[in-house]
């Protein structure tokens, strides 16, 4: 019997950068860490992606030039990106067609998140409205996060903006969780898996545990305040039983189910 709703992982965008990248005083030994996209069937709705990585064009260097920008690709550290990490071909990987995504949803639109939007212009693309806006007109101390052609071409696509949280399907199953901070329109996930209880994809609502522990935020924030009320809001979702990862965070990823392995 298929389950109602099971998950696997993908690492769509290894980084490697100052440790002090993703944490507030946390140094120049260099670490690196993954862009998790969670690959997520669901018997009734199909499949869902939660975040698309880095665009394929990253790959090389002079594409990476055009789509990121001038000296973007070494300035984050993505030498170690190859086309074979990109969503598209991860997908295709693991035996899917790219036809068949139904939903992609977004914890924010940076461009190690939204890097994939257009592999799936039939798919309904599920954001909060804030994020939408800004990724459009970002404020210019944040500009830098966003990629203007990841979605460039993406205007007449099928958006489903939301405010707030949000029940996506109306069973439970999938549920978008607000957590402004890092970004005016930052959503997390809660997924409520039938044998292994309720996850949390919570994306760069905190970019490592130890900064969630200490409650230190990332420099590049484009609200500390709110970043760290959203750590308030991780920390309640852990006291209710629902086990918490960050996309960026190496042993998170090691944890969760990935290349084809399945938690349901």
């Amino acid at each position: 019997m298929t389950p109602r709703l099971r998950v696997t992982t993908v690492d769509a965008g290894p980084f490697t950068m100052p440790r002090g990248g993703l944490l507030h005083g946390g140094g120049d030994e260099p670490v690196t860490v993954p862009s998790t996209v969670a690959v997520i069937e669901h018997a009734t709705h199909g499949l869902l992606l939660f975040d698309t990585g880095i665009n394929h064009r990253v790959a090389d260097p002079e594409a990476a030039e055009a789509h990121w920008g001038p000296g973007l690709r070494t300035a984050y550290g993505a030498e170690g990106f190859t086309r074979a990490h990109a969503v598209d071909a991860q997908l295709e990987r693991l035996g899917y067609r790219l036809d068949e995504v139904r939903y992609v949803l977004y914890s924010h639109l940076h461009l190690d998140h939204a890097g994939g939007m257009t592999y799936f212009p039939h798919a309904v693309h599920v954001a909060q409205h804030d994020e939408l806006r800004h990724a459009w007109w970002p404020d210019r101390w944040t500009a830098r996060g966003y990629a203007f052609n990841d979605y460039a071409a993406t205007r007449a696509y099928d958006f489903l903006e939301l405010r707030g949280d949000a029940d996506l399907f109306q069973d439970g199953t999938v549920t978008l969780v607000r957590t402004a901070g890092h970004t005016p329109g930052h959503q997390g996930v809660v997924l409520d898996l039938p044998h292994y209880g309720r996850i949390g994809l919570m994306g760069d609502a905190a970019h490592l545990q130890e900064g969630l522990d200490r409650n230190v935020p990332m420099l590049s924030d484009w609200n500390v305040e709110e970043k760290l009320l959203g750590h308030g809001r991780l920390r309640a979702l852990s006291r209710a039983g629902i086990r918490v990862y960050l996309s960026h965070d190496p042993a998170h990823f090691a944890a969760l189910p990935h290349d084809g392995t399945y938690w349901d």
